[in-house]
């Protein structure tokens, strides 16, 4: 598809390249926010908003969440403290700092519904910064002081009671699972949230939530499942709660950090996805979960703490009509995304090391494979790549799918094929891909740039350039894989929904000897099956395996 200057001539007398670059700074990273989920009227679980799945934690019990809960609060203070202090280390890629704009971005911040279009508002910025935390239990918030009159945050112990006295009370008054309004389409929501807060008392609940430095969700147990579907239903948990039944309406979708412990042991988190990116939020928690693994401090002589404040909320019939609707509609949601968490266990980051291979390009090579295998043909592929480079970068896109990785996928099952011709393509593709992803994180990649200049057309008030209007502009930017790596200390995974309905969203974490993947895709489209994609994927990774070793025996 050629482009060319003439299709951008009405833009302005300058330019389009140059005044391209003149807004970079301080229009792009507001472009993406707005273009990519601000915009978006699809509802935020599920659609936009990822989710992390923690390893299993061996209790069983109220008082193990209670305890678990209270050691993850004492350890979000405790990065809180580097990022009120400015004290977070600058986090470095090949030598390069990188921009830690986006750490500032995920506390105290909230999504707030707009009829056209929602704003993300960072409560931090101001003389006074709010000092409470939310926690939600059996559907009901609570607003939990966490500092003491001197500044000094609450220990665990301090948390912990605190969380017995949320948890006794939670129990003790109705439950309306108000929300859940928040996991609706952003316009349905938006119509709801205007309704909400014509109350007073409602009105302020509300701001008390949006203000919080982040919430705590004290799940209930979800269905029992087997050993073998424990993860898959984590991490649906995660994502959307589960449905009505179960905790989708303990939740308020719109907060930008959502930590989710079970009373069964489940635990992680979901986050609002227009502050931040994923590896920014990993990083916190691989800094909570090394801090909960410290010995615990001496106690100190408990002082007596207030009573935590719940949150109380007016349902008038047209509210409660409303969060009917709602549960309706996460219902079918829940059952329309089918989450598949595989744990590959033969090899992980170090095996691709070996043969001086990039794990992340072997990965993507090993997706493009497994995909062929099942359709027989190649798609579209979206892998997200860091711009942090940059001030205020977000992502660039990298495009997996290429005439390299296809001639690969081609020549892997073609019997006429010698082994090493085949290790040979892929070492080509594995380069390209590389040669690709460094493009992409050093500013050199093709899609933010397209963004730009759609975003320039459209506030300049000119008619759109030809090629945003030309179908095989709009064939090429449907990602039927939809992917990233978002690597982490931690054994974690994240997940994510796909991008597009016959689509499937793909994240992993390659660790050194395993690797952990989350795939997802919607069970009302008939062409996409997560279970058999991820088998395919398990297969291609192994025969990748099997044919570098058998290379590397006759050289």
């Amino acid at each position: 598809m050629l482009i060319y200057d003439k299709q951008f001539e009405n833009l302005s007398d300058l330019n389009y390249n140059d005044k391209i670059l003149s807004y970079f700074h301080k229009d792009l990273s507001d472009w993406w926010m707005q273009s990519a989920y601000l915009d978006s009227r699809m509802p935020v679980a599920m659609y936009t908003s990822p989710g992390v799945v923690l390893p299993k934690m061996h209790f069983q019990d109220r008082q193990g969440q209670m305890r678990f809960a209270a050691k993850l609060i004492a350890g979000v203070l405790d990065f809180k403290s580097m990022i009120d202090s400015e004290t977070l280390p600058v986090e470095y890629l090949g030598g390069k700092p990188l921009c830690m704009d986006q750490y500032y971005q995920v506390l105290t911040s909230c999504r707030i519904p707009g009829p056209k279009r929602d704003v993300v508002v960072n409560y931090a910025i101001g003389k006074t910064p709010p000092s409470h935390i939310t926690v939600v239990h059996n559907f009901q918030f609570f607003v939990l002081d966490v500092y003491n009159s001197d500044g000094s945050p609450l220990t665990v112990d301090q948390i912990y009671v605190q969380l017995e006295k949320i948890w006794n009370s939670s129990l003790q008054t109705n439950k309306e699972p108000v929300g859940i309004l928040t996991s609706n389409h952003r316009n349905t929501w938006g119509k709801a949230y205007n309704n909400l807060i014509k109350d007073k008392t409602n009105k302020e609940s509300v701001r008390a939530i949006q203000k919080s430095i982040f919430t705590v969700c004290l799940d209930a147990p979800m269905p029992r499942v087997s050993d073998e579907m424990y993860h898959n239903k984590v991490a649906a948990q995660m994502l959307h709660g589960g449905g009505s039944r179960w905790n989708s309406g303990n939740r308020w979708f719109d907060k930008t950090l959502q930590f989710i412990v079970g009373e069964d042991g489940s635990c992680g988190l979901t986050y609002e996805h227009a502050p931040a990116e994923g590896p920014p939020i990993v990083f916190l928690v691989d800094h909570v979960v090394d801090y909960m693994k410290r010995t615990e401090m001496v106690r100190t002589p408990m002082i007596p703490l207030p009573m935590p404040q719940k949150l109380r909320f007016n349902i008038t019939p047209e509210i409660k009509k409303d969060i009917e609707k709602a549960k309706q509609n996460m219902n079918i949601m829940a059952h329309e995304l089918d989450v598949r968490v595989l744990n590959f266990t033969h090899y992980g980051r170090k095996f691709p090391k070996s043969h001086k291979m990039s794990p992340d390009a072997f990965i993507q090579m090993a997706l493009q494979l497994a995909y062929y295998r099942m359709y027989q043909t190649c798609c579209p592929t979206y892998e997200s790549a860091s711009l942090r480079m940059f001030r205020l970068g977000r992502t660039e896109a990298v495009r997996s799918t290429t005439t390299e990785s296809l001639q690969f996928t081609k020549a892997m099952d073609d019997p006429s094929k010698h082994n090493s011709e085949k290790a040979a393509l892929l070492e080509k593709a594995i380069k390209v891909h590389r040669e690709h992803t460094h493009m992409a994180i050093h500013g050199q990649g093709i899609e933010r740039h397209m963004l730009g200049l759609k975003m320039m057309a459209i506030e300049d008030l000119t008619s759109l350039p030809e090629i945003f209007m030309d179908t095989s502009f709009a064939v090429a930017a449907h990602f039927n894989l939809y992917t990233s790596q978002v690597g982490s200390k931690t054994d974690c995974v994240m997940c994510f929904g796909p991008m597009v309905p016959d689509g499937y969203g793909i994240c992993y974490n390659p660790m050194d000897d395993h690797i952990n993947f989350a795939v997802t895709a919607f069970n009302s489209c008939e062409e996409t099956n997560a279970t058999k994609l991820s088998q395919f994927l398990e297969d291609s990774l192994l025969d990748m395996k099997t044919l570098l070793e058998q290379v590397s025996k006759t050289q």
